[in-house]
């Protein structure tokens, strides 16, 4: 998922409420039905020891919440401390278990696990005069621009004679010159927006032209779908499933590579300093020195529930809360290992990866692809 979404709540001090909402509502009493949820949600938080300012943030949200239609499935993550609801994002459907919790740090793994890997895909909608750029992820959709080639000669005639022939070339010659434009105008969407995986939609003939003159980089995560098109009313079910088959395509591509990448577990070359950790207290270690590059996550995972401990800043974290003590953190407070981890990687430029698949997941749930550095001459 996109880390940077977590930001908001990685240097706060808690401590924090977090909630996992399931809003979905298919009775024609949905506001009544809300209120009773929100409610719901508050009394567990007093109950748990939330602070009377910050309960009454979180009912608020929720009870005000615009959830659609009735029987959509709506679900929705909050995380709250000090009176104030620091982030409210929806979920890609329905939380898998709902719960709201307080503690000294967010509950962002389900959060992590939610939405995955997330990649953002690109679609382009393309014919021959042009193509319109559309994002899309767990999130939504978001329009990402278009761009207009020449529209003048093309269409080709049926005709054979000479002069004909002339034109059919000159129309050819526009469908090029275009398929060039709308390749050029997709890479730079494609930056722009960080943009992970790209589909081509449309004109058989153009969305292939553009597919060659795409750069390697980039043409090597594109695909491209028979279905839907650049005309209004075009969209349909099958691209829909072709959009979301390639973005689950990619992110199991990708987890595959970085679980391939821990087994690895040496440096460039097999040899140096070990470049996978394996086991809480090495992953504590690896956070206290900002090595962790890569950290992968099974959250429903023994080592995932560990009780650790932590301090305010993402990198007061340990094994004991006598090594806390020791560092200056008069109050260390128990958590779990991976939300405390999770937490440390994001305030450190780390990657954060959910494992699903029990061949590739970690001895114990979690473990760490280290930052390599060259070794200091003597």
């Amino acid at each position: 998922m996109r880390l940077s979404l977590l930001q908001p709540v990685i240097d706060r001090p808690g401590p924090w409420a977090s909630v996992y909402a399931d809003m979905s509502h298919s009775t024609a009493d949905a506001a009544k039905q809300q209120e009773l949820t929100a409610t719901a949600i508050a009394d567990k938080l007093f109950g748990l020891g939330a602070d009377e300012a910050t309960v009454g943030a979180v009912h608020e949200t929720l009870a005000t919440l615009r959830t659609g239609e009735p029987g959509a499935e709506v679900g929705r993550a909050l995380f709250a401390t000090h009176g104030e609801v620091v982030l409210d994002t929806a979920l890609p459907g329905r939380p898998s278990a709902p719960f709201a919790t307080w503690g000294p740090l967010p509950r962002i793994t389900p959060l992590l696990e939610a939405f995955g890997d997330d990649p953002v895909c690109l679609v382009a909608y393309v014919d021959r005069t042009g193509a319109d750029f559309m994002v899309r992820s767990d999130r939504g959709s978001d329009d990402a621009g278009h761009v207009e080639g020449a529209d003048w000669p093309i269409h080709r005639t049926a005709s054979s004679d000479w002069s004909e022939r002339h034109f059919q070339t000159k129309v050819e010659n526009t469908w090029e010159r275009n398929a060039g434009e709308i390749a050029d105008a997709a890479k730079e969407a494609f930056e722009s927006c960080g943009a992970e995986v790209m589909l081509l939609a449309g004109d058989p003939r153009e969305r292939r032209a553009v597919h060659d003159k795409l750069p390697e980089p980039v043409r090597a995560v594109t695909y491209e779908s028979v279905h839907g098109g650049r005309a209004p009313g075009s969209e349909s079910e099958r691209l829909e499933r072709d959009i979301a088959h390639v973005r689950a395509m990619h992110e199991r591509e990708h987890v595959h590579e970085v679980a391939d990448r821990f087994r690895t577990g040496s440096g460039p070359g097999g040899s140096g300093a070990p470049y996978a950790a394996a086991g809480v207290p090495a992953l504590v270690e690896a956070a206290r020195e900002h090595r962790i590059d890569t950290l992968l996550v099974s959250p429903e995972s023994a080592d995932a529930g560990q009780e650790i401990w932590v301090g305010p800043g993402a990198d007061q974290i340990a094994v004991r809360g006598s090594e806390l003590q020791y560092l200056g953190e008069v109050h260390p407070a128990a958590a779990r290992a991976d939300d405390a981890l999770v937490r440390s990687a994001v305030a450190n430029g780390a990657e954060a990866v959910v494992v699903r698949d029990p061949e590739e997941v970690p001895a114990g749930g979690l473990g760490a692809i280290l930052r390599w550095s060259e070794p200091r001459n003597a």
